[in-house]
């Protein structure tokens, strides 16, 4: 299991690799409504220069190989919508994490996010070999859990004072992971969920 850059592409989503180019569009969909950024451990990169830096750190810990870094392009009008990442890579254990997802207002509650995670999650099961994916979220955030069961999480457990968040807030994070054994059962729902 070796994740590297990729485009993956459904009907209403295409992932593609994160360059910094992607910066001016991204703050475009983050300025529109800043409020989703509630949930991220750090302040909302609102001026283009702190989005190019947000976009660098990403880039660099993608050249560690310790991420790897999407945009979400909507097909219907072809902007650029949000970003994701599979993080925590551990190809020994052929593990990873799907996450530092944002995605802007106006494209909330579309099929974008559903397709976005199923591309990624078909990716990791089916083309790098992966055992197990997680998923975490602020216990707070109770929009970001219902989703992550939607699409096959399976809760394991909370990890209480995870992560300092913004604001100084130790936040306690909600797991959740699907292994391979789940994979093709949430497949056939995600598949069934997206009208096929």
């Amino acid at each position: 299991m070796d994740p590297r850059p990729i485009t993956l592409e459904g009907r209403h989503v295409r992932l593609e690799p994160l360059t910094l180019a992607h910066a001016p569009a991204l703050l475009a969909a983050l300025a529109e409504d800043e409020s989703i950024w509630r949930w991220m451990s750090i302040e909302p990169p609102l001026s283009l220069e702190a989005m190019e830096a947000h976009v660098t750190s990403a880039l660099e810990a993608q050249a560690s190989g310790t991420t790897v870094a999407f945009v979400q392009v909507c097909l219907a009008d072809g902007r650029v919508c949000g970003a994701t990442r599979y993080l925590s890579i551990s190809r020994i254990d052929r593990g990873l994490e799907i996450g530092w997802t944002w995605i802007g207002k106006r494209w909330q509650r579309t099929a974008i996010n559903t397709e976005a995670k199923f591309l990624l999650l078909q990716h990791a099961f089916e083309g790098l070999g992966a055992a197990r994916v997680q998923l975490k979220t602020d216990a707070r955030n109770l929009q970001s859990q219902a989703a992550i069961a939607r699409i096959g999480g399976v809760r394991e457990g909370v990890l209480r004072k995870y992560q300092k968040t913004r604001g100084g807030h130790l936040r306690d994070t909600v797991m959740f992971s699907l292994v391979e054994d789940e994979w093709p059962a949430a497949k056939e729902r995600l598949v069934a969920k997206l009208g096929g």
